[in-house]
């Protein structure tokens, strides 16, 4: 007798791996309008609002984020705004990313060096590691600068230009 074998869902976009949040999107778009401002010009959070498509109350706690984790500054009153409070090739996407999300590469809620494997899981350790190492090398080699003028670093660019990198792989068997 064949039984039919369950079949699982379309994978769940939302479950990814490797996920990069919303408010990690939008503080790097944001973030990356200040960048292309010219030097100390305030930006208005409407503009950004509206330029970049972001709720404004979601974006007013972000630029809250990013000016206490001083990469942004801001000023109050009818010419107010924000800026960059460094310059754009000193902010990494790293730092932004960070600013609203904390660490980039935790397992478990767990930094890989507070992990422990033991027996056949010994190796996973260093997979973890070796995981987080190759999310740092991109978000933190990659600055704002970079991003607004399109010269992104060799190995970045080299990736991004991978056509196979939104591909999902077929499954070994």
């Amino acid at each position: 007798m064949n039984v039919p074998h369950a079949v699982d869902p379309a994978p769940d976009p939302r479950r990814a791996l490797m996920r990069i949040s919303a408010r990690a999107d939008y503080a790097v778009r944001a973030a990356l309008m200040l960048a292309a401002a010219p030097q100390g010009e305030l930006v208005s959070s409407e503009s950004i609002a509206t330029a970049e498509e972001i709720p404004a109350s979601f974006l007013e706690g972000i630029l809250t984020s990013l000016r206490r984790a001083g990469i942004a500054e801001s000023r109050r009153g009818a010419n107010g705004g924000f800026r960059l409070a460094r310059s754009a090739d000193a902010v990494s996407v790293a730092d932004v990313v960070r600013a609203v999300d904390g660490p980039l590469v935790f397992v478990r809620d767990s930094r890989p060096s507070d992990l422990r494997y033991t027996g056949a899981s010994t190796g996973l350790l260093d997979v973890w590691v070796a995981l987080r190492a190759s999310v740092r090398s991109v978000l933190e080699e990659t600055t704002l600068a970079s991003v607004v003028s399109g010269g992104l670093p060799p190995h970045v660019r080299e990736l991004a230009d991978d056509p196979s990198a939104w591909q999902s792989p077929e499954p070994r068997g």
